[in-house]
């Protein structure tokens, strides 16, 4: 579970600062400040849920795959 708490968050804020490097990098404490009063259309957890689940896929079949291709030792 903590491994899966630092990877979403970890996705959270390479997208956070992946959207938004202009307005990071020029003016980071206005931007900071205006994060709670922006009205967008859906939350950014919500983009970063969706990002971690189609990442979590991708592990899946990636760990699927593997197991296919290595032998168990009984």
């Amino acid at each position: 579970m903590k491994k899966e708490s630092v990877i979403f968050i970890l996705l959270f804020v390479f997208l956070a600062l992946g959207m938004h490097m202009n307005q990071w990098i020029s003016h980071p404490i206005e931007h900071f400040k205006h994060l709670a009063t922006h009205h967008m259309p859906y939350h950014p957890l919500l983009y970063t849920l969706i990002v971690y689940l189609f990442v979590g896929l991708i592990r899946m079949v990636i760990q699927g795959v593997i197991k296919l291709f290595t032998k168990r030792i009984r």
